[in-house]
């Protein structure tokens, strides 16, 4: 496989710097700071499948220039992952065809009662947008194809509801997530490059969110060679984060680059 992973967001659900130019302890004058709501893009030959789309959805994709989603995965129903989903509706109009979306069946039955009118011709001017598709507990932990692209869907815990990860070759994507089970640890075997959960990096009490000593937990038994900790808050300077963490972890930037071979191209610190 020779596609890239681009993390379009590795902020929390407020983003950084939030409401009020709030950055916390994160430096202003550290580009790596500013970050957007948690997201990915996967592109692949023909395929571009967007992983979430939260507030900050159109900025991502406009800083990115991409133009174009084949296909949107959806890894839960909190707000901060798919409140951008009305800003997929110009991609459609390129397209002039709806988008096809997945997710379980809750998230997708939450989507459908929220963005109703997403889902429906509404003529002369308000052609269906979306086309739903259910990932049944049955597709999870194996491989699938999406156009030209294999994955693998892996449930994770959120404490209270679960979320979903993927793998794309030898990388995956855990943003929202606290805990694994042992079906998810067998599929993440021989993955190189994990962009992971790191919310509560340095808390004792973590919530719905993963810790640093959780992430290490995990790596005893999946043995990634290098991890990305995302979905971070304003109190956690890229810098200092760096500073602070053991070998083979790394703070996540928006905009970071990452071949499906574990390869990371834009980082050269790492």
């Amino acid at each position: 496989m020779t596609g890239i992973m681009t993390v379009l967001g590795c902020g929390g659900s407020s983003g950084v710097p939030k409401i009020g130019n709030d950055w916390g302890k994160c430096d202003p004058n550290e580009p790596r700071n500013l970050r957007s709501r948690a997201s990915i893009v996967i592109q692949n030959g023909p395929d571009t499948i967007v992983v979430d789309t939260g507030a900050d959805f159109r900025m991502q994709m406009n800083r990115e220039d991409i133009k174009d989603a084949s296909a949107v995965f959806y890894t839960h129903l909190h707000s901060d992952h798919v409140n951008g989903m009305d800003d997929l509706r110009p991609i459609r109009d390129k397209r002039k065809a709806a988008i096809p979306i997945f997710g379980t069946t809750e998230t997708i039955e939450y989507l459908q009662a929220r963005f109703d009118y997403m889902f429906k011709d509404i003529p002369p001017y308000y052609p269906t947008v979306v086309i739903p598709n259910t990932w049944a507990d049955s597709d999870l932990y194996k491989k699938q194809m999406c156009g030209a692209t294999e994955y693998i869907a892996f449930e994770q815990d959120h404490e209270g509801i679960r979320s979903l990860g993927f793998r794309f070759g030898d990388i995956a994507y855990s943003t929202d997530m606290v805990n694994l089970n042992d079906q998810a640890i067998e599929a993440m075997q021989g993955v190189k490059t994990w962009v992971a959960d790191g919310n509560n990096l340095f808390s004792d009490s973590m919530g719905p969110h993963a810790s640093l000593a959780r992430l290490q937990e995990l790596n005893e038994r999946i043995g990634v060679e290098t991890i990305y900790v995302t979905h971070l808050k304003n109190n956690l300077d890229y810098n200092a984060v760096n500073d602070s963490l053991p070998k083979g972890y790394r703070c996540c930037f928006d905009g970071l680059k990452i071949q499906f071979d574990g390869t990371v191209l834009n980082d050269h610190a790492s």
